[in-house]
């Protein structure tokens, strides 16, 4: 199925550059997908350290299941991605093709085989024929590369119309330390941990424990922050691995003050990969902003901002360029978090809309209807019971995203 590129896509993949200690290389195997890529291995040095936030769905896939029991160990030497064929649902059988996958991998590269993670994205319930995947291996660990970025994003991609990478060159102490990353997702959004598929990479000499906590609050700003449909993936997996290369000073600490530049410059890439799912969100002409503020907690903001974002009625008035701002009112109600409705105030674009629990007097729609047929929309709420804030991205629902789906087995 040809997928026209999404109109709020960036205009060309970015230039990325090589993350010392990290290879990439990709493959055909013919999973589901004909006259494309669709297998890739990022492969680390030995002493590579990894972190990883995985979906808490309670029908998640074999490979997260592996990933989730291997991740504690905190090493890694490969990632194996495949797209076409989730392994999700697929009992017996789909475990017993991680562990052959799993297997050939770490006999090839020379390592544990609790240093090989896995992933797999596309269709849910259709068993995994793994020794498509097994019979590339050597293509693939022959061919690694350290500046195949694009190659890999292309690779994972399932719905997508683009592929999505991002870097950041940053520094620790005083020492240059480069990132890279790389994510998919277009439909099934709306992560409960991190999102979809997303690999980032750096040559930081960082223990795991520091990586874990770095990831887990950079997840909690970005990934989980998204929403294109209100649906969470069985194979939602967002890894950080650090091959150890960079010549900064010992770190132990996640609150080390040394790292303050890296963990923005981390959470910045991770925002950005983020915010490329949602504007390739299937479907979408729009994307948007949605800001929360007054609210009892940060959480309690955020969870107002999914509901807004996920809310069929808002995203469908703004597909149709229709300000009608009181389905972000219903949206606030019915979110489960305090809000009151007396001092509840919304703005559009920047333009009052309501204030003081009800419409501005003398509210003139005209440029807020014109803000509504821009390609960026920003909604803030302020929903007046306390000092929490946070920011929420998303994009509209139009045809497209029904066609799409409809067909996508097809």
């Amino acid at each position: 199925m040809a997928l026209k590129r999404s109109p709020l896509a960036p205009r060309r993949f970015p230039s990325m550059p090589a993350v010392t200690g990290v290879t990439l290389a990709t493959a055909a195997c013919g999973i589901k997908y004909k006259g494309r890529t669709d297998l890739c291995m990022i492969a680390f040095e030995p002493g590579s350290t990894v972190a990883g936030v995985l979906t808490r769905s309670k029908t998640a896939s074999a490979p997260i299941e592996w990933c989730r029991a291997q991740l504690p160990r905190g090493r890694l030497r490969a990632i194996v991605v495949n797209s076409g064929n989730a392994n999700a649902f697929t009992g017996k059988a789909g475990t017993a093709s991680v562990d052959r996958i799993v297997a050939a991998t770490a006999k090839r590269l020379g390592c544990r085989r609790g240093e090989v993670l896995v992933a797999s994205t596309g269709v849910i319930g259709e068993s995994l024929p793994d020794g498509l995947v097994v019979g590339e291996l050597a293509k693939l660990t022959s061919g690694l590369k350290p500046d195949a970025w694009k190659a890999a994003a292309e690779a994972i991609m399932t719905t997508d119309t683009f592929p999505k990478g991002a870097s950041r060159l940053s520094e620790i102490d005083g020492k240059p330390v480069t990132l890279c990353g790389i994510s998919k997702g277009s439909g099934m959004i709306a992560p409960d941990m991190a999102t979809m598929l997303a690999f980032v990479t750096t040559d930081a000499k960082l223990p795991a424990p520091v990586l874990q906590a770095l990831l887990k609050r950079g997840a909690d700003q970005s990934f989980n922050s998204i929403t294109v449909d209100g649906d969470t993936s069985t194979s939602d997996t967002l890894l950080l691995a650090a091959s150890g290369k960079a010549k900064h000073p010992r770190i132990t600490s996640a609150g080390d003050r040394r790292l303050e530049r890296f963990r923005a410059d981390l959470e910045s890439l991770l925002r950005d990969l983020a915010q490329q799912v949602v504007r390739d969100g299937e479907g979408a002409g729009k994307f948007v902003t949605i800001t929360v503020s007054g609210a009892a907690s940060r959480v309690a903001a955020r969870r107002i901002g999914l509901a807004i974002g996920n809310s069929p009625l808002v995203k469908t008035a703004i597909a149709g360029e229709d300000a009608n701002w009181g389905r972000i009112v219903m949206a606030v109600g019915k979110s489960g978090e305090r809000a009151d409705r007396d001092r509840l105030a919304i703005r559009i674009g920047g333009v009052a809309v309501a204030a003081a629990g009800e419409v501005v007097p003398g509210y003139d729609e005209a440029p807020v209807a014109a803000h509504m047929k821009g390609a960026d929309i920003e909604i803030e709420v302020d929903v007046g019971v306390g000092r929490g804030k946070a920011t929420v991205w998303t994009c509209d629902l139009t045809h497209g995203y029904i066609s799409i789906n409809a067909d996508y087995r097809s």
